[in-house]
């Protein structure tokens, strides 16, 4: 095979990279999430709050951005059996 050519079979195997702003929502929630938590060691209510508040934007960032759509189911691999996995 030609080096850099696709072969048939890598072809549909797709990629599991996300979207820009797939990344943006699941950043804004793991950023919420830290905020929250660093609030919770300091005893300090306010920084819990926009920890949580940041969280539930990027939840809805989420939803609106459809990111469960970013899910790429590979094609069967072939040659391999049920005893190749044990």
């Amino acid at each position: 095979m030609v080096e850099g050519a696709k072969s048939e079979q890598t072809e549909h195997l797709g990629s599991h990279g996300g979207r820009a702003s797939s990344w943006l929502a699941v950043t804004v929630m793991l950023i919420g999430f830290i905020l929250g938590g660093v609030g919770l060691t300091m005893a300090n209510w306010a920084l819990i709050w926009v920890g949580v508040g940041l969280f539930v934007v990027g939840g809805i960032l989420a939803l609106v951005f459809d990111i469960f759509s970013d899910v790429v189911i590979d094609a069967p691999r072939v040659g391999m059996s049920v005893e190749d996995h044990r």
